[in-house]
């Protein structure tokens, strides 16, 4: 298996759903070789072996699964280390994997996204063993409104032609490889993400982490927030502008932005530009206990993404007991039915479906419960027997 990352040393969610996608294949009987470009302990990853391509920290990849920069700055960026970031490290990658598959015969080889796709063509041409590619997100995705870069895009391209097998976390992912890079729709299969409950236990709320909010959930705030890169993809220009445009109807709400990204400056200044800098908090990157907490905290969670495959952070929302505002282009929303849905750019809608949530306690404790016990019956076993069944079928 080829991946980019895996906690606790990931950036977002494409290392959660390696960790959580291999976990379940393992536990039905995989045996599982776990090719990652850095160099890094992974406490309680005791189920699969993983092996290091370069002896690289993982904070080298700072601009790796999720940057969104030009192409120039992906290509020409260089440190310490003498590497552009992105494709000196392909290339040793792909050096390490020729050499580790002389050696470890594999019955099939499953690579994850754009960045181990030609390692994958590489393995799959040495090896003749079949390759699956996961697609968690395309270029077209991750760029948002934006064109995209042209050297990813060729690389999709090639990895997708070369595949014996593909699997797309929605039917929205699958249409987009179908209408963009041309691909059959029966060579693609959607296997949705889930969450592991037994990774999730419960969590005794901390008040204190993040008093100022409290304070004002306690004199009648509702708190709507993101949990997030702050990223062009996720559609938060429009998010801040809904925001501004609910405050305009309701004034007992507060904002909160959990992340960073190379939005966040910009963010920051917009919310000034509205007036609302002092109804949008932003965080910053925030994980383990003020993770949980913020989930804890916000009575809605609000999803406002150009173009989502997925979207884990929703299900793990509905785990802490929240609304749902989803917009129609996310994933997630193909196996959620208890959440509101607005389109990405409809900030009118947006703010109304906010300021209902926030006037009717009815409504919000009425979306709450019922995702609660939707999402429950989401489960990454069932998901990895899906890939189980595409394995053999590749191998026949």
């Amino acid at each position: 298996m080829l991946g980019w990352e895996l906690p606790p040393h990931n950036s977002g969610g494409l290392g959660v759903a390696c960790y959580q996608m291999s976990k379940a294949l393992a536990s039905q009987g995989v045996d599982i070789d776990f090719i990652i470009p850095y160099n890094a302990e992974h406490p309680g990853i005791d189920y699969m072996d993983i092996y290091s391509a370069t002896p690289l920290p993982p904070n080298y990849y700072d601009l790796g699964a999720y940057n969104n920069g030009s192409p120039e700055d992906r290509e020409n960026a260089q440190d310490e280390h003498g590497l552009s970031p992105m494709r000196a490290v392909q290339r040793r990658y792909g050096k390490y994997v020729r050499k580790f598959v002389k050696s470890h015969q594999p019955d099939a080889i499953h690579a994850h996204d754009w960045l181990t796709m030609e390692a994958g063509m590489i393995a799959k041409e040495m090896t003749g063993a079949p390759l699956i590619v996961h697609v968690h997100a395309t270029e077209f995705d991750r760029s948002g409104e934006q064109s995209g870069n042209p050297l990813v895009h060729e690389i999709e391209q090639q990895g997708l032609l070369m595949a014996d097998r593909i699997i797309a976390v929605s039917q929205i992912t699958k249409d987009i490889i179908v209408k963009n890079y041309h691909i059959p729709p029966e060579k693609i299969e959607v296997v949705y993400n889930a969450i592991d409950l037994a990774d999730l236990p419960p969590h005794d709320y901390d008040s204190s982490t993040y008093r100022y909010l409290e304070e004002l959930k306690y004199d009648g705030y509702t708190v709507v927030g993101a949990l997030t890169r702050l990223t062009v993809q996720k559609g938060l220009t429009y998010f801040v502008r809904a925001a501004a445009k609910a405050l305009d109807k309701c004034e007992k709400i507060v904002f909160v932005l959990s992340g960073n990204g190379e939005q966040r400056d910009e963010l920051i200044e917009l919310a000034a530009d509205l007036g609302i800098s002092d109804k949008m908090i932003f965080t910053g990157f925030v994980r383990g206990k003020q993770w949980r907490d913020i989930y804890c905290l916000i009575d809605v969670f609000v999803m406002s993404s150009v173009s989502e495959p997925f979207g884990l952070t929703a299900l793990e929302a509905a785990h802490h007991d929240t609304a749902l505002l989803i917009s129609r282009q996310s994933g997630v929303g193909e196996v959620l039915n208890n959440i509101m849905r607005f389109d990405y750019w409809d900030v009118n809608k947006l703010a109304d479906e906010i300021v209902n949530i926030a006037e009717s306690p009815a409504l919000k404790n009425s979306l709450k419960q019922n995702v609660k016990d939707e999402y429950a019956k989401i489960s990454w076993q069932d998901a990895a027997r899906q890939c189980l069944r595409l394995y053999e079928g590749a191998l026949t």
